[in-house]
């Protein structure tokens, strides 16, 4: 992936974008493209990029522009099928100068319009200004794993794959937290496209176009998850012809995401099914040489190890690990936060973060991935723990019913289900509301919307304008009533935390900080499409999650990890950052002063947080709540953001990027002739 940019003049009067704060744009996005910069401008467009070299190396340059001279492109991502797709434009007469994806996406424009982005496979934030037109275009993949942020100001609209680049460009546009982005992060975990952290910048939602033209601004769905309902059939084969298919789209899928790579690829591996089936998967396409890489932590709680080290020897990948202590996690904490743009209530995208750079020091540019399986076949707690309270719903004076919650959160050493009258009373509210939308999801928002007890009078007035929850439900597709329920927790879990965390906060945003391109296979759109179809029992069979993709692992991989018990990604949390070992910046962003200037939380509400887990902490932890976890975390990484991004502008921290020649300027003759 790479870092691409843009500003466009909405009114013909407006001065030309200027080559400064096009390289201030670059110049804050030098992390995600270290190989190449380079800069169109002409009197109301002007286009930027920072490239990772992965396809094309030697020709893939970019700005590019088609062989009409019309149409510029800027984008950052990857089209896996751009070798088919070129060879049905070249069937049409489009002629190429070029080896890559980044022409094509320039010539399927020409030839199918806004319809091109149908037919495309892969992950992107693609930029086209269409000269002729004098039309600006946007698109985003269908599952978010590229970002692009918009922001429209004075007749203008920025365009950067990050915040920054935007604060970047113009110094009159003023940071400051929206309140609803705030609501949504302490309900959701993260704000939800097109909602954004920062006043006035959207992120263009996943699956979307967004257009710029004379007659107005437009924008619409181009693909949205669809479940079986009315307009959508359920898969009709048996289970063992739908491991069958699933199998097929998973190879093709991963064949794509390794052959389609002028660079070595080598795969994240957790010890988990879904990375021990991507690894095992690219390990068969990947030739001689394939590299795998893991963490191990220091607290044998969140360790996988062993896991890990048994896959590498079954597929014989060379392997690499980094270990990850409580205080390297706090050290490179500001770090994070830098790079993820948003307040986080875990710190899990810390230890990534450390990964991609362990990636990055090995030579590769490429790694495979296995988000995205949990989503499309079910494998999180939250859908087990939905399915028996559903159940429990209908009896809830069974006490059978109730005791199926012991069947939940094995892997946690302070299970919510080891005190039966407490798991009774927390698994047990709003039963009857079984039916309604989010129940699945309702637990989850009550104990992370408490956090918002901490906020500021004034941050608690302005929040309580808006009400996340409400705003999501409200916008549901109108088909979401004809899902059966598992489709339905699916959907929203999509929604939700997909784009805005998981491939943000612990995706690109780890992956890009060290010039590293994430792939994800679980995510192609014919894998989702035939997992989306799947009867429900397919991939949750009674309360064994992701079944079908279990038995497509069986002739795979080592029986240990198809066997094993979930356990999703976690890291230490809140205890990184109080003790002896604290880091000095924790003191200082929880200070009165500071707090009472960012002016999101309460200095009285903080100082007894900070006290309770300090407390805590020098009793050994044990009684730390899940709720002071969460927010210790959102206040800290909320309070660095505001001394990042508000009380010290983000252009200043790269500065001296802004002196770095760019390797190549094209310049539109209208204006420059």
């Amino acid at each position: 992936m790479c870092g691409m940019a843009g500003i466009v003049s909405l009114n013909s009067a407006a001065a030309p974008p200027s080559r400064e704060a096009l390289l201030r744009m670059i110049g804050a996005l030098g992390h995600r493209g270290p190989d190449e910069r380079g800069l169109y401008r002409d009197e109301r467009a002007g286009l930027a990029h920072t490239r990772l070299s992965i396809v094309d190396i030697s020709g893939g340059r970019q700005p590019l522009v088609d062989a009409s001279g019309k149409v510029w492109v800027v984008f950052n991502g990857e089209i896996f099928n751009y070798v088919e797709l070129r060879k049905r434009l070249i069937a049409l007469g489009y002629r190429f100068r070029t080896r890559g994806d980044t022409e094509v996406i320039a010539n399927a424009y020409r030839a199918w319009g806004e319809a091109a982005f149908e037919r495309m496979t892969g992950q992107w934030a693609i930029a086209i200004w269409d000269t002729a037109g004098r039309r600006l275009v946007l698109s985003r993949d269908r599952t978010g794993i590229c970002p692009l942020h918009i922001c429209e100001r004075k007749d203008r609209v920025y365009f950067a794959s990050e915040v920054k680049a935007i604060f970047a460009a113009d110094t009159t546009i003023p940071p400051r937290f929206d309140p609803a982005g705030m609501d949504q992060t302490f309900t959701f975990w993260t704000v939800v496209p097109p909602q954004g952290v920062f006043q006035g910048i959207r992120e263009l939602r996943p699956g979307h176009i967004r257009i710029y033209e004379r007659r107005g601004v437009r924008e619409y769905a181009y693909w949205q998850p669809q479940y079986p309902g009315a307009a959508s059939a359920q898969f009709a084969g048996s289970l063992d012809d739908a491991a069958g298919e699933v199998r097929a789209a998973l190879d093709a899928a991963t064949s794509l995401r390794v052959v389609r790579s002028d660079v070595a690829v080598g795969s994240y591996l957790s010890g988990g099914l879904d990375s021990s089936l991507v690894a095992a998967m690219g390990r068969r396409f990947a030739g001689e040489r394939f590299q795998t890489f893991s963490l191990r932590f220091s607290d044998a709680e969140y360790d996988e190890t062993d896991f890990q080290r048994l896959l590498a020897r079954a597929i014989d990948s060379e392997h690499h690990e980094v270990e990850v202590t409580r205080r390297d996690i706090a050290e490179v904490f500001p770090d994070v936060i830098w790079h993820t743009e948003r307040p986080i209530l875990r710190t899990a995208p810390a230890p990534l973060f450390l990964l991609s750079r362990l990636v990055r020091s090995h030579g590769i540019k490429v790694v495979l991935t296995g988000e995205g399986a949990d989503e499309v076949f079910a494998g999180y707690d939250i859908f087990r723990e939905a399915k028996i309270r559903r159940f429990w719903a209908r009896q809830p004076a069974s006490d059978r019913r109730a005791r199926l919650l012991e069947r939940l959160y094995p892997y946690l050493s302070r299970s919510p289900v080891q005190q039966q009258a407490m798991a009774r009373r927390f698994f047990g509210r709003n039963l009857s509301a079984y039916a309604a939308p989010g129940f699945a999801h309702d637990t989850r928002w009550h104990t992370t919307g408490a956090i918002k007890r901490l906020f500021s009078a004034d941050m608690r007035a302005e929040a309580a304008r808006h009400d996340a929850v409400s705003e999501l439900i409200g916008g549901l597709p109108p088909e979401f009533a004809q899902w059966g329920p598992l489709a339905q927790d699916q959907y929203i879990e999509i929604e939700t935390l997909l784009s805005g965390y998981l491939l943000s906060s612990q995706g690109d945003r780890m992956l890009m900080a060290h010039s590293v391109e994430g792939r994800f296979p679980f995510l192609d759109e014919r894998v989702v499409t035939l997992a989306n179809a799947l009867p429900p029992s397919y991939k949750l069979r009674v309360l064994d999650e992701k079944h079908v993709l279990k038995r497509v692992a069986r002739p795979l991989l080592p029986p240990e990890i198809v066997a094993r018990k979930k356990q999703p990604f976690r890291a230490p949390n809140a205890l990184c950052f109080v003790g002896d070992q604290a880091p000095d910046y924790v003191a200082e962003a929880l200070s009165e002063t500071a707090v009472r200037e960012a002016d999101v939380f309460d200095p009285v509400a903080v100082g007894r947080l900070l006290a309770k887990c300090r407390a805590q902490s020098a009793a050994g932890g044990a009684d730390l709540s899940n709720s002071d976890n969460m927010a210790l975390v959102g206040v800290i990484s909320t309070q660095l953001l505001h001394r990042q991004f508000i009380a010290s502008r983000p252009a200043g921290r790269h500065a001296r990027e802004l002196t770095v020649d760019i390797d190549r300027e094209h310049r539109g003759e209208a204006a420059f002739s």
